[in-house]
């Protein structure tokens, strides 16, 4: 990923995090299935808030360093 996360869009979908993760689509959607995973959900649209992404993602990097 080149953006910086300010040039991203307020809110991501699974090919956002797919590319901000370098997963696969498939792989994208499974991770937005996640219990912890603070997905929207509009009918079968999933999206996520990019700052609520990026605070998921930090507390996941942690939480395996602990």
């Amino acid at each position: 990923m080149s953006k910086k996360i300010e040039e991203l869009p307020l809110i991501l979908d699974a090919h956002d995090i797919a590319e901000i993760m370098g997963f696969s689509l498939r792989t994208a959607y499974l991770i937005m299935d996640f219990p912890n995973f603070p997905t929207i959900r509009i009918g079968k649209t999933k999206r996520v808030g990019r700052d609520e992404f990026f605070t998921w993602l930090k507390q996941q990097t942690v939480s395996k360093m602990q």
